[in-house]
C-alpha cells in the first residue's frame, strides 16, 4: 500500500521549482503523490489548512506537513 502525499503550491517560481524537485525525487513505488495548485483550485485551501499547511510550497505526507522554502503564506491565498 502506498503512502498518501499531497504537494500544495500556488504556482510561484519557488513553488514550481519545489514541485519539479518533488516529482524528480519522490519514490513513486512508495508514495502516491497528488499535486494541488491552490492558485487554480481555491476550493482546496481549507483542506490544506486542515492538514496543517501554513505556507506553500508544502508537502504533506501521511498527514504530516513539511514546509519547503517560502513562496506564500496560506493566508495570502484566501
Amino acid at each position: 500500500m502506498k503512502t498518501e502525499a499531497k504537494f500544495y503550491h500556488a504556482g510561484c517560481p519557488v513553488c514550481v521549482d519545489a514541485e519539479q524537485m518533488i516529482v524528480d525525487t519522490i519514490d513513486n513505488e512508495r508514495f502516491d503523490v497528488e499535486i494541488v495548485h491552490l492558485g487554480d483550485d481555491k476550493d482546496r485551501i481549507s483542506e490544506a489548512v486542515n492538514k496543517g499547511v501554513k505556507s506553500v510550497p508544502a508537502l504533506v505526507v501521511a498527514d504530516q506537513p513539511f514546509h519547503i522554502n517560502f513562496g506564500a503564506s496560506i493566508e495570502d491565498l484566501k
